[in-house]
Protein backbone atom coordinates (compact mmCIF):
# COMPACT_ATOMS: atom_id res chain seq x y z
CA UNK A 1 0.00 0.00 0.00
CA UNK A 2 3.03 2.30 0.07
CA UNK A 3 2.26 3.85 -3.31
CA UNK A 4 -1.15 4.97 -2.03
CA UNK A 5 0.19 6.84 1.00
CA UNK A 6 -1.12 10.40 1.03
CA UNK A 7 -3.37 9.86 -1.97
CA UNK A 8 -7.12 10.49 -2.04
CA UNK A 9 -9.82 7.82 -1.90
CA UNK A 10 -13.56 8.40 -2.00
CA UNK A 11 -15.67 5.80 -0.15
CA UNK A 12 -19.44 6.09 -0.57
CA UNK A 13 -21.74 4.82 2.15
CA UNK A 14 -18.95 5.16 4.69
CA UNK A 15 -21.04 5.66 7.82
CA UNK A 16 -21.59 2.00 8.73
CA UNK A 17 -20.84 -1.58 7.81
CA UNK A 18 -18.55 -2.40 4.89
CA UNK A 19 -18.03 1.25 3.92
CA UNK A 20 -16.90 2.20 7.42
CA UNK A 21 -14.53 -0.78 7.57
CA UNK A 22 -13.02 0.11 4.18
CA UNK A 23 -12.58 3.77 5.11
CA UNK A 24 -10.91 2.85 8.38
CA UNK A 25 -8.47 0.42 6.73
CA UNK A 26 -7.46 2.89 4.02
CA UNK A 27 -6.83 5.56 6.66
CA UNK A 28 -4.76 3.05 8.61
CA UNK A 29 -2.62 2.57 5.52
CA UNK A 30 -2.03 6.30 5.18
CA UNK A 31 -4.61 7.40 2.62
CA UNK A 32 -6.63 10.60 2.70
CA UNK A 33 -10.17 9.21 2.68
CA UNK A 34 -13.28 11.22 1.88
CA UNK A 35 -16.11 9.22 3.42
CA UNK A 36 -19.58 10.25 2.33
CA UNK A 37 -23.07 9.39 3.53
CA UNK A 38 -26.28 11.12 4.50
CA UNK A 39 -25.53 10.48 8.19
CA UNK A 40 -22.24 12.35 8.53
CA UNK A 41 -22.26 12.19 12.35
CA UNK A 42 -21.25 8.51 12.29
CA UNK A 43 -18.38 9.27 9.93
CA UNK A 44 -17.23 12.07 12.21
CA UNK A 45 -17.13 9.59 15.09
CA UNK A 46 -15.15 7.16 12.93
CA UNK A 47 -12.75 9.96 11.97
CA UNK A 48 -12.16 10.74 15.65
CA UNK A 49 -11.55 7.03 16.29
CA UNK A 50 -8.94 6.92 13.50
CA UNK A 51 -7.25 10.02 14.89
CA UNK A 52 -7.17 8.57 18.40
CA UNK A 53 -5.55 5.43 17.02
CA UNK A 54 -2.84 7.60 15.41
CA UNK A 55 -3.45 6.13 11.98
CA UNK A 56 -1.17 7.42 9.23
CA UNK A 57 -3.95 8.86 7.10
CA UNK A 58 -7.02 10.98 7.71
CA UNK A 59 -10.76 10.48 7.29
CA UNK A 60 -12.68 13.46 5.96
CA UNK A 61 -16.46 13.23 6.53
CA UNK A 62 -18.67 14.57 3.75
CA UNK A 63 -22.45 14.77 3.83
CA UNK A 64 -23.95 13.68 0.52
CA UNK A 65 -27.26 12.26 -0.62
CA UNK A 66 -26.31 9.94 -3.45
CA UNK A 67 -29.82 10.09 -4.92
CA UNK A 68 -29.18 13.78 -5.68
CA UNK A 69 -27.00 14.37 -8.76
CA UNK A 70 -26.24 17.96 -7.78
CA UNK A 71 -24.96 16.87 -4.36
CA UNK A 72 -22.67 14.28 -5.94
CA UNK A 73 -21.24 16.84 -8.35
CA UNK A 74 -20.81 19.37 -5.54
CA UNK A 75 -18.92 16.74 -3.55
CA UNK A 76 -16.49 16.12 -6.41
CA UNK A 77 -16.03 19.87 -6.85
CA UNK A 78 -15.20 20.20 -3.15
CA UNK A 79 -12.73 17.30 -3.34
CA UNK A 80 -11.05 18.97 -6.32
CA UNK A 81 -10.83 22.31 -4.54
CA UNK A 82 -9.62 20.99 -1.20
CA UNK A 83 -7.70 17.82 -2.11
CA UNK A 84 -6.92 18.14 -5.86
CA UNK A 85 -9.05 15.18 -6.86
CA UNK A 86 -9.84 11.48 -6.49
CA UNK A 87 -7.24 8.74 -7.09
CA UNK A 88 -9.34 5.81 -5.85
CA UNK A 89 -13.13 5.63 -6.03
CA UNK A 90 -14.87 2.94 -4.01
CA UNK A 91 -18.55 2.71 -4.87
CA UNK A 92 -19.71 0.96 -1.74
CA UNK A 93 -23.15 2.50 -1.14
CA UNK A 94 -26.00 0.14 -1.87
CA UNK A 95 -29.35 -0.85 -0.46
CA UNK A 96 -32.26 -3.24 -0.82
CA UNK A 97 -35.98 -2.97 -0.20
CA UNK A 98 -38.25 -6.04 0.10
CA UNK A 99 -40.20 -5.19 -3.05
CA UNK A 100 -41.02 -8.29 -5.15
CA UNK A 101 -41.37 -8.09 -8.92
CA UNK A 102 -45.08 -8.93 -8.82
CA UNK A 103 -46.13 -6.63 -6.00
CA UNK A 104 -43.29 -4.23 -5.22
CA UNK A 105 -43.64 -0.48 -4.85
CA UNK A 106 -42.24 1.62 -7.67
CA UNK A 107 -40.72 4.02 -5.13
CA UNK A 108 -38.63 1.20 -3.64
CA UNK A 109 -37.45 0.05 -7.07
CA UNK A 110 -36.52 3.61 -8.02
CA UNK A 111 -34.55 4.13 -4.83
CA UNK A 112 -32.51 0.98 -5.53
CA UNK A 113 -31.87 2.14 -9.10
CA UNK A 114 -30.83 5.60 -7.91
CA UNK A 115 -28.32 4.34 -5.34
CA UNK A 116 -27.12 0.98 -6.66
CA UNK A 117 -26.78 1.93 -10.33
CA UNK A 118 -27.08 5.65 -11.06
CA UNK A 119 -25.02 6.96 -8.13
CA UNK A 120 -22.36 4.34 -8.81
CA UNK A 121 -22.22 5.36 -12.48
CA UNK A 122 -22.13 9.09 -11.73
CA UNK A 123 -19.35 8.69 -9.16
CA UNK A 124 -17.43 6.51 -11.61
CA UNK A 125 -17.70 9.13 -14.36
CA UNK A 126 -16.73 12.00 -12.08
CA UNK A 127 -13.82 10.04 -10.59
CA UNK A 128 -12.49 9.16 -14.04
CA UNK A 129 -12.74 12.78 -15.19
CA UNK A 130 -10.88 13.84 -12.03
CA UNK A 131 -8.10 11.37 -12.80
CA UNK A 132 -7.96 12.26 -16.48
CA UNK A 133 -7.60 16.01 -15.98
CA UNK A 134 -4.65 15.42 -13.61
CA UNK A 135 -3.03 12.77 -15.84
CA UNK A 136 -3.50 10.10 -13.18
CA UNK A 137 -2.77 6.83 -14.98
CA UNK A 138 -2.76 4.42 -12.04
CA UNK A 139 -6.10 5.19 -10.38
CA UNK A 140 -8.58 2.53 -9.35
CA UNK A 141 -12.37 2.27 -9.37
CA UNK A 142 -13.79 -0.47 -7.15
CA UNK A 143 -17.47 -1.38 -7.17
CA UNK A 144 -18.93 -3.24 -4.20
CA UNK A 145 -21.08 -5.79 -5.92
CA UNK A 146 -22.63 -8.94 -4.44
CA UNK A 147 -22.92 -12.65 -5.08
CA UNK A 148 -26.42 -11.57 -6.12
CA UNK A 149 -24.75 -10.07 -9.17
CA UNK A 150 -23.88 -13.58 -10.35
CA UNK A 151 -26.76 -15.88 -9.38
CA UNK A 152 -30.43 -15.63 -8.51
CA UNK A 153 -31.70 -17.11 -5.26
CA UNK A 154 -35.40 -17.97 -4.76
CA UNK A 155 -36.24 -15.04 -2.51
CA UNK A 156 -38.76 -12.61 -3.99
CA UNK A 157 -37.77 -9.90 -1.49
CA UNK A 158 -34.42 -9.37 -3.22
CA UNK A 159 -35.12 -10.12 -6.89
CA UNK A 160 -35.15 -6.46 -7.91
CA UNK A 161 -32.03 -5.82 -5.80
CA UNK A 162 -30.44 -8.79 -7.58
CA UNK A 163 -31.24 -7.12 -10.90
CA UNK A 164 -29.35 -4.00 -9.82
CA UNK A 165 -26.34 -6.09 -8.85
CA UNK A 166 -26.34 -7.89 -12.21
CA UNK A 167 -26.16 -4.38 -13.64
CA UNK A 168 -23.08 -3.65 -11.49
CA UNK A 169 -21.40 -6.74 -12.95
CA UNK A 170 -22.08 -5.50 -16.48
CA UNK A 171 -21.12 -1.90 -15.68
CA UNK A 172 -17.78 -2.90 -14.19
CA UNK A 173 -16.80 -5.01 -17.21
CA UNK A 174 -18.02 -2.25 -19.53
CA UNK A 175 -15.89 0.21 -17.58
CA UNK A 176 -12.83 -2.03 -17.93
CA UNK A 177 -13.33 -2.12 -21.69
CA UNK A 178 -13.79 1.65 -21.96
CA UNK A 179 -10.69 2.31 -19.85
CA UNK A 180 -8.69 0.00 -22.11
CA UNK A 181 -10.00 1.80 -25.20
CA UNK A 182 -8.97 5.09 -23.60
CA UNK A 183 -5.43 3.68 -23.35
CA UNK A 184 -5.23 4.33 -19.63
CA UNK A 185 -3.94 2.05 -16.89
CA UNK A 186 -6.72 3.03 -14.50
CA UNK A 187 -8.23 -0.23 -13.29
CA UNK A 188 -11.78 -1.37 -12.59
CA UNK A 189 -12.69 -4.10 -10.11
CA UNK A 190 -15.79 -5.69 -8.59
CA UNK A 191 -15.88 -7.23 -5.15
CA UNK A 192 -18.80 -9.63 -4.76
CA UNK A 193 -19.37 -10.83 -1.19
CA UNK A 194 -22.02 -13.21 -0.04
CA UNK A 195 -23.82 -12.61 3.24
CA UNK A 196 -21.98 -10.06 5.41
CA UNK A 197 -23.08 -9.31 8.96
CA UNK A 198 -23.82 -5.59 8.78
CA UNK A 199 -26.86 -3.30 9.02
CA UNK A 200 -28.01 -4.60 5.61
CA UNK A 201 -30.55 -7.15 6.87
CA UNK A 202 -31.98 -4.93 9.66
CA UNK A 203 -32.50 -2.21 7.07
CA UNK A 204 -33.98 -4.61 4.52
CA UNK A 205 -36.43 -5.96 7.11
CA UNK A 206 -36.85 -2.81 9.17
CA UNK A 207 -40.50 -3.68 9.74
CA UNK A 208 -39.71 -7.23 10.90
CA UNK A 209 -36.97 -7.42 13.54
CA UNK A 210 -37.39 -11.18 13.98
CA UNK A 211 -36.87 -11.83 10.27
CA UNK A 212 -33.87 -9.50 10.22
CA UNK A 213 -32.24 -11.34 13.13
CA UNK A 214 -32.83 -14.72 11.50
CA UNK A 215 -30.73 -13.77 8.46
CA UNK A 216 -27.52 -14.06 10.48
CA UNK A 217 -28.56 -16.97 12.72
CA UNK A 218 -28.01 -19.93 10.41
CA UNK A 219 -24.22 -19.78 10.00
CA UNK A 220 -21.18 -17.58 10.51
CA UNK A 221 -21.43 -14.83 7.89
CA UNK A 222 -18.58 -12.73 6.54
CA UNK A 223 -17.58 -9.66 8.53
CA UNK A 224 -17.12 -6.16 7.14
CA UNK A 225 -13.36 -6.32 7.76
CA UNK A 226 -13.16 -9.36 5.47
CA UNK A 227 -14.43 -7.25 2.58
CA UNK A 228 -12.18 -4.35 3.55
CA UNK A 229 -9.22 -6.73 3.42
CA UNK A 230 -10.26 -7.69 -0.11
CA UNK A 231 -10.19 -4.02 -1.10
CA UNK A 232 -6.66 -3.70 0.28
CA UNK A 233 -5.65 -6.82 -1.67
CA UNK A 234 -6.99 -5.31 -4.89
CA UNK A 235 -5.15 -2.03 -4.31
CA UNK A 236 -1.87 -3.82 -3.62
CA UNK A 237 -1.92 -5.84 -6.84
CA UNK A 238 0.97 -4.97 -9.21
CA UNK A 239 0.09 -2.22 -11.72
CA UNK A 240 -0.03 -4.70 -14.63
CA UNK A 241 -2.56 -6.97 -12.87
CA UNK A 242 -6.26 -6.41 -13.53
CA UNK A 243 -8.46 -8.09 -10.90
CA UNK A 244 -11.88 -8.23 -12.48
CA UNK A 245 -14.00 -9.64 -9.68
CA UNK A 246 -13.52 -11.23 -6.28
CA UNK A 247 -16.23 -13.71 -5.29
CA UNK A 248 -16.18 -14.29 -1.55
CA UNK A 249 -18.61 -15.92 0.87
CA UNK A 250 -18.77 -17.72 4.16
CA UNK A 251 -17.48 -21.29 4.11
CA UNK A 252 -20.93 -22.42 5.29
CA UNK A 253 -22.96 -20.39 2.80
CA UNK A 254 -24.89 -22.63 0.40
CA UNK A 255 -24.90 -20.52 -2.78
Amino acid sequence: MDRWTGRVALVTGASVGIGAAIAKELVRFGMKVVGCARDVDKIQNLAAECQSASYAGVLIPFKCDLTNVEEIQSMFSAIKEEHNGVDVCINNAGLAHPEPLLSGKTSGWKNMLDVNILALSICTREAYQSMKERNIDDGHIINLNSMCGHRIIPNADIHFYTGTKYAVTALTEGLRQELREAKTHIRATCISPGLVETEFAPRLYSQNAEKAASVYSNYKALEAIDVANAVVYVLTAPPHVQIGDIHMRSVEQVS
